[in-house]
């Protein structure tokens, strides 16, 4: 459990988890879930490599698996 959490803490892939998780939360509908995720993970690895660090392929996979889990939970409780 501690190495997941090593894990999650490096380069902020937990925040990258839960900014997912909030989009995937309060979207409307599977179409605008997916978009707007792979929209926003794209951004922030974009964001990355122009502050001069390179794109990182699984904060990219954990933003859309927060999508995800966060739509799949919404369409669980509604």
């Amino acid at each position: 459990m501690r190495k997941l959490f090593k894990w999650l803490k490096e380069s902020n892939r937990y925040k990258h988890l839960l900014g997912g998780m909030a989009i995937g939360a309060f979207a409307n509908s599977l179409y605008c879930a997916a978009y707007v995720g792979v929209g926003v993970a794209t951004a922030l690895e974009l964001k990355d490599k122009l502050w001069g660090g390179k794109p990182d392929l699984v904060d990219w996979a954990l933003t859309l698996a927060g999508v995800a889990i966060g739509y799949g939970v919404r369409i669980m409780i509604i």
